[in-house]
């Protein structure tokens, strides 16, 4: 197997692109399908403050890492679930990854600022994990960008995860949640602009990214994340995709160009806000936290209620102290690469 590039020794293929690539010429693929989504969907400026939303995994770190390479001004934002046997050990990668690049990691963490986990707040609340834990990661995304002035929240949501979350969407018919389904969410007032630059690489390209690349991440899923219907969309997507390389980007990126448009003009004109079908009449001010709320609670405030919580904050703050927890990231782990996974060994077997 050769580098349709260089023609030396290839180490992986990417066969929806009909390409096979040495590890120089794979991690510049990488770095250029980011660019390209940067450039046509106008996420980023260079002199744009970033946070990167950082959960320890593969996809985080390698959004982050190569954010760095870019050029861009880019600090982490850790968030501290407490999901026992999880949340700790993935908060060491994160560390780690900060740690040995100089990069600065603000943390925030659950239990600790606001008295509550994700186990027992999807108990208390009587809602699926999944839900509790996205509904508190929004929330306090949002809040650490917006209190920390930076122009751009970023995720490392890659290519199978929006064709996944389409798929869903799509069976179902959800048109609100088709309208705002897009890789770059504008500001809004009281929300940061959100980004997500991995849509044109893959699990497994990321994955392959961190290996050559010498970066450790959490190998393991969540293990409140079993049974979440997502995953079903993915393993079905993926028995299309190994039929058919190509067809999960060809499914999402024909719907970018598309359709996305006319599900977004339908979504405004029912949504002048474009937030939750709530009308600029009915949006108003979480009165704890100020969030945007068309309650006098928003539902994070809400969900820290029901788990027994409390949000120590003042009015429209995240929580103090955010600058001396980002000071804390100093404590690095060394652990030994990662070799469970079958990206590990295929790139291994090509080397």
């Amino acid at each position: 197997m050769k580098c349709v590039v260089c023609r030396e020794s290839a180490v992986i293929d990417v066969r929806r692109a009909n390409s096979n690539f040495c590890s120089d010429h794979f991690l510049r693929f990488c770095q250029e399908q980011m660019s390209r989504a940067i450039r046509e969907f106008d996420m980023l400026s260079p002199t744009d403050r970033v946070l990167v939303a950082v959960s320890g995994g593969k996809d985080s770190l390698a959004v982050w890492d190569l954010l760095q390479r870019s050029g861009y001004e880019a600090d982490g934002l850790y968030v501290g679930l407490g999901i026992d046997g999880y949340s700790d050990t993935s908060g060491d990668y994160a560390r780690a990854f900060a740690e040995s690049r100089g990069l600065k990691l603000i943390e925030i963490d659950l239990p600790t600022d606001y008295g509550y986990d994700i186990p027992t707040g999807a108990r208390a609340a009587r809602r699926a994990p999944c839900s509790a834990c996205g509904t508190s990661k929004r929330h306090l995304f949002d809040k650490a960008a917006l209190e920390g002035s930076y122009d751009v929240l970023v995720t490392g949501h890659n290519l199978d995860d929006e064709a996944a979350v389409l798929f869903g969407n799509v069976l179902r018919w959800q048109t609100e949640y088709l309208a705002r389904q897009m890789p770059v969410l504008q500001a809004r007032v009281g929300f940061p602009k959100k980004v997500k630059p991995l849509i044109r690489l893959s699990e497994r390209d990321t994955a392959a990214y961190c290996i050559l690349q010498g970066i450790d991440y959490m190998v393991e899923e969540c293990p409140m994340s079993a049974g979440n219907k997502h995953l079903g969309y993915k393993e079905a997507l993926n028995s299309i995709e190994l039929a058919s390389p190509g067809t999960k980007s060809d499914f999402y990126s024909g719907f970018l160009r598309k359709a996305s448009a006319l599900f977004r003009a339908e979504y405004l004109e029912k949504s002048p806000t474009g937030q939750d079908s709530a009308s600029v009449d009915e949006l108003t001010y979480c009165e704890r936290c100020s969030a945007p709320s068309t309650a006098s609670l928003c539902a994070f405030c809400r969900l820290v209620d029901k788990a027994g919580g409390s949000v120590r904050v003042e009015e429209g703050r995240i929580g103090s102290g955010l600058e001396d927890n980002a000071a804390q990231s100093v404590r690095i782990t060394t652990r030994a690469e990662r070799l469970a996974s079958s990206t590990t060994r295929e790139v291994e077997a090509g080397q």
